[in-house]
């Protein structure tokens, strides 16, 4: 049976100013979070269209994480280990699949939208009367909630104490859901299946305790980073998403042993906006 949770993650911020801040967010923690050949590599990152959504955009990233992996998965893991992320964006809704050849009966889905109110909406994934008779709902409390790897805590980084120059927002204090405003949700509908007897259980628990702490610790930064991108336009991110993107690739890259320009479709003159 696959396991499914539908997390619910408020932020006090719009949703048009989560997309600068998601994809500012993104850029520069996947490039803190790569060293020693591990990280984050853009493959591609190009327009798409889709008949229902319309326009977006598509990415593909290699997520090199072997010995961020608990021993027991190690253990069946090889050395040289990357899960492959596709995502595309037609925003406020992203879909999102990670699959990885070493483990072909490992498949991760998430659907998300982003809505401008408190975590509300019954049914904002537009679920089916099945789907709803077996999701799990969580709610994420950026301030509350405490990082399960406190190697990943910073002070500056902890919404109880931020407070923002550019935009007065923060402290969050108890009790902010219902009273902060603006104030918008993320709702992400994640699907987790591991089809191996005697393991299915533990690797997709496993998987959705991870997921919910990279969704809080990045929900975390998003937030307490608004006075580096609350004045960026769409393009001006996407031009740092670029740069960063580019320095990422390069970290890793070296590495491996692999060199930057032989990856598909990363070319100096890509598009990157919308």
């Amino acid at each position: 049976m696959v396991l499914t949770k539908e997390y619910r993650i408020c932020m006090p911020l719009t949703v048009d100013e989560y997309q600068i801040g998601q994809l500012y967010m993104i850029a520069r923690h996947s490039l803190e979070q790569s060293e020693h050949g591990e990280g984050v590599e853009v493959v591609e990152n190009s327009e798409c269209e889709d008949p229902e959504h319309g326009k977006g955009r598509y990415t593909e990233k290699r997520i090199h994480l072997s010995s961020r992996l608990p021993y027991w998965i190690q253990a069946i893991c090889p050395r040289v280990f990357y899960v492959t992320e596709k995502s595309w964006n037609y925003y406020p809704l992203t879909l999102t699949e990670y699959t990885c050849s070493f483990i072909p009966k490992l498949n991760i889905n998430i659907k998300t939208k982003y809505e401008n109110n408190p975590g509300s909406s019954e049914n904002c994934l537009n679920l089916t009367e099945e789907q709803l008779k077996t999701r799990i709902v969580e709610e994420v409390d950026i301030a509350f909630d405490d990082l399960a790897n406190q190697k990943h805590y910073k002070e500056e980084e902890d919404p109880k104490l931020f407070k923002s120059i550019k935009t007065n927002r923060g402290p969050l204090v108890e009790g902010w859901r219902q009273t902060d405003k603006p104030i918008m949700c993320s709702y992400k509908l994640v699907n987790v299946a591991f089809e191996v007897w005697g393991l299915q259980t533990k690797v997709e628990d496993f998987i959705q305790r991870a997921i919910k702490e990279t969704l809080l610790l990045g929900h975390r930064q998003a937030f307490t980073w608004i006075d580096e991108w609350i004045e960026m336009s769409l393009e001006d991110v996407r031009n740092f998403e670029k740069q960063k993107q580019d320095e990422t690739n390069e970290k890793v890259c070296a590495a491996n042993g692999t060199e930057e320009k032989d990856l598909p479709g990363n070319t100096d003159d890509q598009e990157l906006t919308n």
